[in-house]
């Protein structure tokens, strides 16, 4: 078996866009959540709450022939790509093209906008607006596929389509790729562009917050008086590497990831399942070969409904036990969605690195119904571990389970 590390890590969030910024943020309980007035046209949708990302643009360097198959998912996806290869110190690095390196990266789904072209042709019976582009930019793998083509990569590519565990699969997957020898690196994570249809379906489902009115208020995890999720957005990319590959070159190793769990409940599509949440979380442990006593602070889902926050934080304690410390960066970012999974493991892992660990923001009164468990609030905890675990939940009962270890190097 080869042991895995972390080499490069870059990303952008509704919080900022770089790790300076982000952790400033943290530190000062700034979130990203804001009213979206332009939504005020829907009539029927509930929320008028989103999480965008600010300030993003693609440099010049990227040709309107690079652009063109490339909506917002997809140039998310490559420029945090191009940023943490650059971090790991293999851009333009040989190995990108010598098929030793593959892709494993997910999204919900892909650019929404280029639905409307063929929402117009089904409903319209017109193909005006269609181009060659139109399905490359909407297909659920736009993402890793746009990556492939830039960087001229050449191993294999997993597509992680899996709603809200598509980061995080993307990671896991890549780490398995190779823990057993296919690949000596991978580009892995996820990403997702913010659209008024993705906070519909959850709106559906009576499932967003509705406190239009203090967006900063909101969203509250674990709270008894939370009120509903906020749709986000963002991108952010993990380069993954064989460690004595990594070691042979001079890398910087950020961490090293040692487990990974992934099922699925084989029961609802909607209704999450605390018994099956439990058994990822229990396959990563037995992955990883270390006990749940030596987790030092949990990443949670923590999405801010009612039946998810209580499934998982039931399911947690039950794995972990009541006195590991857990967060839920989502009360921050609001749900990323197929971004939440990298994004959440790359600041988890920063925030080992740097021995502190962020609050639940807005949880100021913890509901009975969630399982006993040490939620951090306030203003953060200085924590010193070797050892995290970051956890994601996601429609058709998909649960994985990430654990990431220290590396000094």
């Amino acid at each position: 078996m080869k042991r895995v590390v972390i080499t490069g890590m870059a990303g952008f969030s509704p919080i900022g866009n770089d790790w300076d910024t982000i952790y400033s943020n943290l530190k000062n309980l700034n979130t990203g959540i804001v009213h979206m007035e332009e939504w005020d046209k829907y009539d029927g949708l509930n929320t008028r709450l989103a999480a965008p990302v600010t300030d993003f643009k693609m440099p010049k360097h990227y040709s309107r022939k690079d652009l063109r198959s490339m909506g917002r998912v997809a140039q998310l996806a490559v420029y945090s790509t191009e940023r943490a290869l650059e971090d790991a110190g293999l851009l333009n690095d040989p190995i990108l093209k010598s098929g030793q390196v593959g892709i494993s990266y997910g999204s919900s789904s892909g650019d929404t906008l280029s639905f409307i072209d063929f929402g117009n042709m089904l409903t319209n019976h017109s193909a005006d607006g269609l181009n060659a582009n139109s399905y490359i930019k909407m297909m659920a793998h736009t993402a890793p596929v746009n990556i492939g083509v830039y960087f001229g990569l050449k191993g294999r590519v997993f597509t992680t389509s899996s709603a809200c565990t598509s980061g995080s699969q993307g990671i896991g997957y890549a780490y398995e790729a190779i823990k057993y020898g296919m690949q000596t690196a991978m580009v892995a994570g996820g990403s997702e562009g913010l659209c008024v249809t993705q906070s519909a379906v959850f709106d559906t489902l009576y499932a967003t917050s509705v406190t239009n009115d203090t967006p900063h208020l909101t969203p509250s995890p674990f709270d008894k008086n939370r009120d509903g999720l906020v749709i986000g957005e963002g991108g952010c990319t993990l380069i993954l590497e064989e460690l004595e590959h990594a070691q042979n070159r001079g890398a910087t190793i950020y961490a090293e990831i040692i487990g990974f769990g992934t099922n699925s409940d084989g029961s609802h599509v909607t209704q999450p399942n605390a018994e099956t949440m439990k058994e990822a979380i229990d396959l990563a442990l037995t992955d990883a070969h270390i006990l749940a006593s030596d987790i030092g602070y949990i990443n949670a889902h923590g999405t801010a409904t009612e039946r998810g926050d209580i499934a998982e934080s039931l399911a947690t304690a039950e794995a972990m036990g009541s006195t590991v410390p857990i967060s839920s960066l989502k009360s921050y970012t609001g749900h990323t969605l197929g971004a939440c999974g990298s994004l959440e493991a790359w600041c988890s892992i920063e925030m080992m690195r740097n021995n502190w660990f962020c609050p639940t923001v807005n949880l100021t009164e913890i509901d009975p119904e969630c399982g006993d468990l040490d939620y951090i609030t306030g203003n953060g905890r200085e924590i010193e571990t070797d050892y995290i675990m970051s956890n994601n939940f996601a429609f058709g009962g998909i649960n994985t389970s990430l654990i990431f270890k220290r590396f000094d190097n």
